[in-house]
């Protein structure tokens, strides 16, 4: 079974010890996705929403990794309205299980934020969702 391409959406200035951790997940050698790109820090360039919407136009699936500041990180709700947008699936992942995890403001009613752990992201991965 091919690996899943995979973009990351996460909170740049809470989170990005989780994006290290999924990272090296990736890594495991029955990993069911590679990291293609991970979010993209605003700063960097005017053109930044260009730069995600082909990044994330190219991949299988993004992961929404929520933290504690999720729902005040600008940069996640643009890039999950992107991938909405392109219609690229996706999923929401609770990036600490002893904190309170929100939602990015772009999540849908109905998306549903997933526990952590291996078994959860090799289901999540194959569709079970």
């Amino acid at each position: 079974m091919s690996k899943k391409r995979t973009f990351i959406s996460f909170d740049y200035d809470h989170d990005v010890d989780l994006k290290n951790c999924l990272v090296g997940q990736s890594r495991m050698e029955d990993s069911p996705f590679e990291i293609v790109d991970m979010s993209i820090k605003e700063a960097i360039d005017k053109n930044w929403k260009d730069i995600a919407r082909r990044k994330i136009r190219s991949c299988d699936v993004v992961v929404v990794i929520c933290g504690e500041h999720t729902d005040t990180a600008s940069g996640v709700s643009t890039e999950l309205e992107i991938t909405q947008e392109e219609g690229v699936s996706y999923f929401l992942l609770e990036g600490r299980s002893d904190k309170n995890c929100k939602k990015p403001k772009a999540a849908r009613g109905l998306d549903k934020m997933y526990k952590w752990t291996w078994e959860n992201l090799k289901l999540l991965f194959n569709g079970y969702r």
